[in-house]
């Protein structure tokens, strides 16, 4: 899906309130380009929605209107003061009312990511593969608590 401006933004996101929740949207959306992992979120105190601009430009237009319904779930319950976190019974409920994903497919591009570090349990020989180094010191094996060794 091509890259809207912020006017073309704002009516994109307002028709899909008014098509699928029947309530317009009158607040603020925007980008943000420091969203890594998911495709959007919503910030009850500004009643903002942010959206992650990668999925605009990886993801196919059917990914993008489900991450943008599943923000607008977030933001009807919150002005109507209903539970509007994802733990919530309301939540749930609306999303599976208004065919809005519980949870957004990662972006190809973060899936092509290979693991750096790889640990390896002295006790079980469960191998653990991360992007990020773990101190081994102060972390064990979540199957064994054994220790953890780093494989060079």
């Amino acid at each position: 899906m091509k890259l809207l401006d912020k006017k073309e933004l704002h009516e994109l996101v307002n028709s899909l309130s008014i098509k699928y929740f029947s309530k317009p949207f009158n607040d603020s959306v925007c980008y943000n380009n420091r969203l890594r992992t998911t495709g959007g979120r919503y910030f009850p105190s500004k009643r903002l929605i942010e959206l992650n601009k990668k999925y605009f430009a990886e993801m196919d237009e059917e990914e993008v209107i489900g991450v943008i319904k599943h923000e607008l779930c977030h933001y009807h319950l919150h002005i109507e003061g209903k539970g509007y976190k994802h733990r919530d019974r309301d939540f749930k409920e609306l999303l599976r009312k208004t065919g809005s994903p519980r949870h957004c497919r990662p972006l190809p591009s973060y899936e092509k990511r290979n693991p750096k570090h790889t640990y390896i349990c002295k006790n079980c020989e469960h191998v653990y593969k991360r992007y990020r180094r773990v101190n081994t010191s102060r972390y064990r094996c979540g199957k064994c608590r054994g220790e953890l060794v780093a494989e060079e």
